[in-house]
């Protein structure tokens, strides 16, 4: 791929960073919490020393930087952030800004400047804020603190649930479509055991390759952090200070603790991996082998129901509805398991499960009884 012109790279460069300080300084002037509001016109400044830079090396090459505005997407965003405030758009400019973060690391001109590291405190900040609720205990804070701790609660029940409805509703749709295509007993036993068996290696193995790759990039994440601890320990200690300010504490304060904790060389590391990345560095995201064995586990309890007729010596069609029978009781007790974490009406949600589940197993038996009566002439 060519390079890209350094005039057009470098205005569109400008361009971000305008972008960029327009929407922090939206952000500080919708923002209630003064302390906040301090934090995102320092972020606004840095973006225009920023453009200035970009300004400076077009000058470089011998071209005037040009008079650029906000953007129409950034114009929207800063209106709706003005009218409906701040947390309305912060998700938003986090997840652009953990994109961004990286945008600067190819160019050497950034490079030499030092831009790339700035923009990743800055995604490190914004992620900081976007998902803390800062200031003083006021009315209300402590009822949202415990709803995030049901929250999380929520996160593993639902994981748990929707496991075993994997399991469940692929290995009934699978013996129904056997069992409709054959009448061997035999036969769909061994389909739904093997349906079953490579259900739950296959999650199995996902979430092994998934843990252990978050963790992977977990540890590449402290590395870096450790590296630039070592480089240039006040940059830190001055991320670090604004973090402790988007969660309430005093500039002062929070420039004494920040400093007094990168000045620990034995605790810097893990203090600025759990707050800037948001890290637990004894935890890095759980063992990948205890996260397959329980994805293999809640899979294998939703997927041996549809089979236990079978496994019970039952035949012919009365094995077919016990099984229909034994997975729907099993479809509506996790369909009434999510109203603990959705609050909805359980009696909806599991006749809405039985619907769902039966669905999925009457196109499958359609299709077996449709290819059996094909391939049997």
């Amino acid at each position: 791929m060519a390079e890209q012109n350094p005039q057009t790279r470098y205005t569109a460069n400008i361009q971000g960073e305008v972008d960029s300080a327009a929407l922090y300084r939206a952000l500080a002037d919708a923002e209630q919490n003064p302390q906040l509001a301090g934090i995102y016109k320092k972020l606004a400044d840095v973006e225009d020393e920023h453009a200035a830079f970009w300004a400076r090396e077009l000058e470089k090459i011998g071209h005037a930087a040009p008079s650029l505005k906000p953007s129409l997407r950034s114009r929207i965003l800063a209106f709706m952030a003005r009218r409906f405030g701040p947390g309305l758009v912060l998700p938003t400019i986090n997840a652009q800004e953990r994109m961004d973060s990286g945008s600067y690391d190819n160019q050497s001109e950034a490079v030499a400047g030092g831009l790339p590291q700035a923009e990743r405190s800055h995604a490190r900040i914004i992620n900081a804020l976007a998902g803390e609720k800062s200031g003083p205990l006021e009315s209300g804070t402590l009822a949202r603190l415990e709803g995030r701790h049901r929250g999380l609660g929520g996160n593993a029940l639902r994981a748990a649930v929707l496991g075993a409805n994997d399991g469940l509703v692929s290995n009934m749709s699978l013996v129904m479509g056997v069992a409709g295509a054959v009448a061997n007993s035999h036969v769909v036993l061994l389909t739904g055991l093997a349906g079953l068996a490579a259900g739950a290696c296959s999650m199995a193995m996902g979430e092994w390759l998934s843990v252990a790759t978050a963790r992977e990039s977990f540890e590449r994440q402290i590395a870096t952090e450790a590296e630039e601890l070592a480089q240039v320990p006040e940059e830190e200690a001055a991320e670090l200070a604004l973090i402790y300010q988007a969660k309430g504490l005093p500039e002062e304060t929070a420039r004494t603790m920040a400093n007094q904790l990168i000045a620990n060389k034995d605790s810097a590391l893990d203090t600025l991996a759990r707050e800037e990345l948001g890290i637990d560095p004894s935890e890095l995201g759980g063992s990948p082998w205890t996260a397959a064995a329980t994805s293999f586990g809640l899979f294998v309890s939703g997927a041996i129901f549809p089979i236990l007729p079978f496994i019970f010596g039952m035949s012919g069609y009365q094995a077919v509805l016990a099984s229909l029978g034994v997975s729907g009781l099993a479809l509506m007790t996790i369909g009434g398991a999510t109203a603990l974490f959705t609050g909805g009406s359980m009696v909806r949600l599991a006749l809405r499960s039985l619907a769902f589940g039966y669905g999925a197993a009457a196109i499958t038996f359609a299709i077996g009884k449709l290819v059996g009566v094909t391939v049997g002439g």
